[in-house]
């Protein structure tokens, strides 16, 4: 045998051997050619040189990862009424949820519906006032809150995100003016995240939750790299291979062949219609959709020509005040829409209303907010998407009404208050206790959800019926109701349920006012409480203050650790099926909402637009009360 060294030679020659054998010879085919090595030199951002890695930046903003389809959301919380348990499941059409579950504290709700991802590219400059960057900041987040109540999910990228795609190192090299430069990042940063929707942060929907344009975004299918005509470089829409195509096109431009000679005219193309990635492109490369009635876009052109007091403040000494009064403009016109789509106003549903006056103040408080006029630098303005609409004044505000069921119509929206069957039975029966003989002997059962229905359905359906019809009323029409339970004492998510922020600031007289001398702002007073409902008399506030109390020994009742309390309120829930099975189909839909909510603030809080970044201060850090 040959000595080890001489068999390790023989091993490794024959595996040479082998490789020629079965893949042949490298090929000159294989090899670059002078012409090609001479072009990739005079044109350096021809070739695609793959993934280089970014210089690491700690301090930097991070980028956002590819969305993930597999990624599950919570589905329990704990609250001041013990921990809330639910399940997802498609049998969530059942009366009672513990015949599938087989528990009865998880409630069995609707599969979350997904929500398709809109990007926006926000790139802040590094030198600039912090009033300014919250000022921007504000406006990025009225953009996240009105797409995410449309169902959305709204993402904002930046150059970290264009940073991670195999072009940047090409486009980087190029001499680019700034503008064509920040619309080329906003291309490649979308491409980044595989394609989808891309919004300008001033394009903002507009319309009802069934809008067509709305509608198609929702599905997700879009079969070529489209925009929007009349919306210039407002939204892009398109599926990763439509979008990556499009950038190859741009790579391969006949004017960025020579960029010395060009630069003129490449620079002009970010002034057009479109953009300057469209206008380098062939116009037969991207199509135009022309059904976008649904979606506002705040452009400068638009600001410049139909909000001249907005205009006039975008101003370099008075950029952040210009930029808050866009903020006010675009929120004014969200809740002006919202109006409008409700043209009988809103309908507060008050079942038993002789003794639930202080049940339904938090529903009435809600109610007034959005019935108020929203403040505005310009009350008399419309959005972009709808020049001819009617603007909100003291004269025509929308209407406030009480009614002891449901009204069952889309011209309304309903806000409902859905009572724990311990806490209605207190409040109607006028009894600061309960206890097991006087269920049996005097209460009625499931009270609350028969009073509820029996306009909308009327008499002679069970209670399994009726308990279906409510959940189809919560979960399945959430863009014309709001229903939440009578525990629930925080209402922080509300703006992001509207997608606009509800009025905190009223006229002190009856006529729009400012809220000083220097400000811009009109705001409306607030609107009066509405009216009883008929064949019911108000009652006095000795009356009032014992139902308050009533309701407030009901509260600690049902989240009392004492066994006998417990086994009474135990003993009330099993008396009233349905109402019981009512209210914890509310207070679980209204968690998961919350906590989906909070998930995703959660993990976008460190980017811009946030929360945190627009008002120094995150709003998730109550307790939950559900």
């Amino acid at each position: 045998m040959p000595p080890p060294r001489f068999q390790a030679l023989l091993l490794v020659a024959l595996v040479a051997i082998l490789t020629l054998a079965l893949n042949g010879p490298p090929s000159t085919a294989d090899l670059p050619t002078y012409e090609s090595v001479a072009e990739a030199v005079k044109n350096p951002h021809l070739p695609d040189v793959g993934s280089l890695p970014a210089v690491p930046n700690p301090f930097g903003p991070a980028a956002h990862k590819p969305p993930n389809p597999a990624a599950q959301p919570n589905s329990t919380v704990a609250s001041a009424y013990g921990k809330l348990a639910w399940l997802t499941d498609f049998k969530w059409r059942n009366p009672f949820s513990s015949s599938i579950t087989l528990d009865e504290n998880t409630a069995l709700l609707p599969p979350l519906r997904e929500r398709p991802p809109i990007y926006t590219y926000y790139n802040a400059r590094k030198k600039q006032a912090k009033e300014v960057a919250e000022a921007e900041n504000r406006l990025v987040l009225a953009w996240r809150r009105a797409w995410w109540a449309q169902g959305f999910r709204p993402v904002v990228l930046s150059r970290k995100e264009a940073e991670h795609h195999p072009h940047y190192q090409l486009f980087q090299r190029m001499e680019l003016d700034s503008k064509v430069e920040v619309d080329m990042m906003r291309w490649l940063a979308w491409a980044n995240m595989r394609g989808g929707i891309l919004a300008n942060s001033l394009a903002l929907p507009m319309a009802e939750y069934e809008n067509p344009m709305l509608a198609f975004l929702r599905r997700q299918e879009y079969p070529q790299l489209s925009r929007v005509e009349g919306l210039d470089s407002g939204i892009f829409f398109g599926d990763q291979a439509a979008v990556e195509g499009a950038l190859k096109k741009l790579v391969n431009c006949p004017l960025l062949k020579n960029m010395t000679a060009n630069k003129d005219k490449i620079a002009a193309t970010a002034a057009k219609d479109g953009g300057a990635v469209v206008n380098l492109l062939a116009p037969a490369d991207i199509a135009k959709d022309t059904n976008a009635n649904g979606i506002a876009y705040y452009s400068t052109a638009v600001i410049t020509s139909s909000y001249k007091t907005v205009a006039d403040t975008l101003t370099n000494t008075t950029q952040a005040e210009g930029l808050d009064l866009l903020s006010s403009l675009v929120n004014s016109h969200l809740h002006l829409t919202f109006q409008e789509l409700h043209p009988e106003g809103l309908a507060i549903a008050q079942p038993l209303p002789e003794h639930t006056t202080s049940l339904i103040e938090p529903s009435i408080d809600i109610a007034r907010n959005l019935t108020q006029c929203p403040a505005s630098p310009m009350p008399k303005s419309c959005p972009p998407n709808r020049p001819k609409c009617v603007p909100c004044s003291t004269k025509n505000s929308p209407k406030l009404q009480l009614f002891p069921e449901f009204v069952n119509t889309t011209k309304f929206f309903t806000v409902g208050t859905v009572p724990h069957p311990y806490t209605i039975n207190s409040l109607h029966y006028t009894r600061n206790n309960l206890d097991v003989s006087f269920l049996r002997n005097n209460a009625k059962r499931d009270l609350w959800l028969n009073t509820l229905t029996q306009k909308s359905i009327g008499t002679g359906h069970s209670e399994s019926y009726r308990l279906l019809q409510f959940k189809e009323l919560v979960a399945a029409n959430p863009a014309h109701s709001l229903w939440l339970t009578a525990e629930r004492t925080s209402k922080d998510d509300l703006d992001w349920i509207f997608g606009f922020e509800l009025p905190t600031a009223a006229s002190k007289t009856r006529e729009p006012t400012s809220p000083s001398e220097k400000s811009e702002l009109i705001v409306f007073p607030r609107p009066a409480f509405p009216e009883p409902v008929k064949g019911i008399e108000v009652p006095d506030s000795i009356w009032t203050e014992k139902e308050k109390g009533r309701l407030n020994k009901a509260r600690d009742a049902i989240k009392s650790k004492d066994r006998f309390t417990q086994g009474i309120v135990d003993a009330v829930e099993q008396w009233n099926l349905a109402d019981t099975e009512a209210w914890k189909f509310a207070r679980a839909y209204s968690a998961r909402r919350r906590v989906e909510r909070k998930k995703w603030e959660e993990e976008e809080g460190k980017y811009a637009g946030s929360e945190k970044k627009a008002s120094g201060k995150g709003r998730w850090t109550d307790r939950f009360v559900l």
